[in-house]
């Protein structure tokens, strides 16, 4: 009898020992997948009077005029005060990934995140860095008999401005 005891605690250790390291396999297994960091395109809460403009480092507070741009590789989010700012903050500090970052703007009229590229601008407005072009959603918006432009046009004219 004491033969077979021995043959069944043997057992029993052998399985306890096999189930501990499953289990520690999958604890590490999960910790390591969590671990991964993925990178987010879509809108970072913005800390209105503390946050500073990347290019002017003027505090963001214009809730109709703010920009976000999020560097899609990294996910690390750079936060403007005017549109003319990021624009030119592109071309100062020559960042290679213009054309992939995900833009983010207030829309002027409802204080949504929109996407900067697919807006629609009017040019007259006052602006906290003075360039005048604020965004919007839908045309439908804009006063009528005031100038349209996109986001390209935008562009070209705030580096026209300069500043």
């Amino acid at each position: 009898m004491k033969a077979n005891s021995l043959y069944y605690d043997k057992i029993t250790q052998g399985n306890v020992l096999k189930y501990f390291k499953f289990f520690i396999t999958i604890v590490l297994m999960f910790t390591f997948l969590a671990c991964e960091k993925k990178s987010s395109t879509a809108v970072r809460e913005v800390h209105w009077d503390r946050d500073m403009c990347a290019r002017c480092v003027m505090v963001v507070s214009d809730r109709q005029n703010t920009t976000q741009v999020i560097d899609p590789k990294t996910g690390k989010k750079y936060m403007f005060d005017d549109i003319g700012c990021m624009i030119l903050w592109f071309e100062d500090e020559h960042i290679e990934w213009k054309n992939e970052a995900v833009i983010w703007i207030t829309d002027a009229t409802t204080g949504e995140w929109i996407d900067a590229r697919k807006a629609f601008y009017d040019t007259n407005n006052v602006t906290p860095m003075a360039y005048g072009f604020c965004a919007h959603k839908s045309k439908d918006t804009i006063k009528k008999g005031e100038e349209i432009i996109d986001f390209d046009e935008v562009a070209r004219r705030v580096k026209k401005i300069g500043k």
